[in-house]
């Protein structure tokens, strides 16, 4: 996750660009004094970045150039606002890019033509978008902020569904289902009509089926549905409204069923790349509609596309304010697997006092005081599986889940970290610790002491370690335990659990008794 973006000056022109799963676009903006920005130029030429993705698995060639060639001219554009193309506020790529086999020689392609740093959304500043948009929405409607509302984005590969209750979030799940990716999928069955809508339900039926089963114990009051293709049309579905009806929606899905993608172009006034994934558009929220019961849904009136592009000039500094849903999201996991909940807050209190009285000696961020939130909370979901190794089923279980606002390295960092509070500390021969660089390596380490420290002193499981004095001298860490009488089963636990302490700080942790 990004660190926090220093403030902008007011009036200062920022710009990002988007290279899209249909599009690539460009905004430029100007800072206003409240931090908001306001929209002075936004250009969107088509390409088919998302049909190269699933339907060939690799980005062509022609493809390429013509993404460079768009680039190019939005440099053109740039400089006749005084700006330099070459240092764009933000310049990212869909998340879809990384299936691609090729995206290493396409971003470098446009780093070499364009001079520019591309790199792709990652799950977390996804999520982080979905939340600003699902903000906006709320904010718009404050009635929904007291109701149950389910927020679903059907992108070009994913789908990712956010619950709000009282305008909090309560649970985040994703999907391997999106709108190209079901046009691909489905387009050799040569089914038109009708056919093609029962073509593409039984396509995602299997992801519907999870999404029904992670929602079957909610009573939604609401439907909020984000992404291109629904925003695009979203004017033709509704007369002034963002409700659009269930009974609406499927009259204009089987109308775009029996058209071809110039009579789509052409009736929704839209791109042929957006027309190629329409169909798989409409009929995807349509069947999510029907599947939790809802008989209407809410489509955001802004313009997807424009919106997307302000929200990543902010959405970097939004890391730090996502803590609390962060953490939310982490217990709800960890209630999930019938993790202890009182263990793991204990051992989460504990290491964020640890974290705050060493930070002279380990020098890491707030962000990663978060990921050892996280990981504390976390690290005996394993249990759920087995007791016996629970520590690597506890790594397993986090890599193979969601947490609101995390990519997937700080995943794959809260899972090392909850792996290592027993037995075996970090090493090579382990493979998610060896695919890190060494910078995160030496998180990891660092992180994953302090968490094996705060597990020992709540070795009981009872929570009666409710202070702690330290002291440090060249050799030792010292630790006082006031209110803790007889600290023996403290110290045979740290006996097991603080070697990894002195291998990283190079300071044995021992336990004084309270004077």
């Amino acid at each position: 996750m990004p660190s926090a973006s220093p403030a902008v000056p007011a009036g200062t022109l920022v710009t990002a660009i988007h290279v899209g799963a249909s599009s690539v676009s460009l905004l430029v903006a100007e800072t206003l004094p409240d931090g908001s920005h306001r929209a002075i130029d936004f250009l969107e030429q088509p390409a088919p970045l998302a049909r190269d993705v699933f339907r060939h698995g690799s980005v062509s060639a022609e493809t390429t150039e013509r993404i460079v060639g768009i680039l190019k001219d939005y440099q053109k554009a740039l400089a006749e606002y005084g700006a330099d193309g070459r240092q764009v506020t933000r310049a990212v790529a869909t998340n879809i890019l990384v299936e691609a086999s090729n995206h290493d020689v396409f971003l470098n392609r446009i780093r070499i033509a364009c001079g520019l740093s591309i790199n792709p959304i990652d799950d977390g500043e996804m999520t982080r978008l979905i939340y600003l948009k699902t903000r906006r929405r709320l904010k718009d409607t404050p009635a929904m902020k007291r109701r149950c509302t389910l927020v679903v984005h059907v992108g070009p590969g994913n789908t990712r569904a956010l619950l709000f209750e009282e305008g909090a979030i309560t649970r985040y799940t994703s999907y391997r289902l999106g709108t190209h990716r079901t046009r691909e999928a489905t387009d050799g069955s040569h089914a038109e009509g009708a056919s093609m809508l029962r073509v593409i339900r039984e396509h995602t039926s299997g992801n519907l089926a999870q999404l029904r089963f992670d929602f079957h114990d909610v009573q939604l009051d609401a439907l909020v549905v984000i992404g291109y293709e629904i925003q695009q049309i979203a004017r033709h579905l509704s007369k002034g409204s963002t409700a659009v009806t269930t009974k609406s929606l499927r009259r204009v899905a089987l109308e775009a069923s029996q058209m071809s993608d110039l009579d789509l172009v052409t009736r929704f006034q839209i791109d042929y790349q957006t027309a190629e994934a329409l169909l798989p558009a409409l009929e995807t929220n349509l069947a999510i509609a029907e599947i939790l019961g809802l008989k209407e849904i809410h489509i955001p009136a802004s313009d997807y596309e424009q919106g997307i592009l302000q929200d990543l000039l902010v959405s970097g500094s939004l890391a730090g304010t996502l803590n609390p849903e962060v953490l939310r999201s982490a217990r709800i996991l960890a209630l999930r697997y019938q993790s202890d909940p009182r263990h793991g807050e204990h051992v989460a209190k504990i290491c964020d006092h640890l974290f705050g009285t060493l930070q002279d000696l380990h020098h890491m961020t707030r962000h990663d005081a978060m990921l050892l939130q996280v990981a504390a909370i976390l690290h005996e979901v394993g249990t759920f599986i087995s007791p016996r190794a629970h520590h690597k089923h506890s790594e397993y279980i986090i890599l193979n889940s969601e947490i609101f606002g995390l990519d997937r390295l700080d995943i794959t960092m809260i899972a090392l970290v909850s792996r290592y509070h027993r037995h075996s500390g970090p090493r090579i021969d382990h493979p998610n610790y060896r695919d890190l660089d060494t910078a995160d390596r030496i998180r990891v380490a660092k992180l994953s002491a302090l968490l094996r420290v705060a597990d020992a002193l709540e070795r009981t499981h009872d929570q009666r370690v409710h202070e702690i004095v330290l002291h440090r001298d060249e050799r030792r860490l010292r630790l006082v335990l006031p209110g803790v009488t007889d600290a023996a089963v403290e110290r045979l636990a740290m006996g097991s659990k603080g070697d990894l302490f002195e291998q990283v700080f190079g300071l044995e942790v021992v336990i004084d008794d309270a004077g």
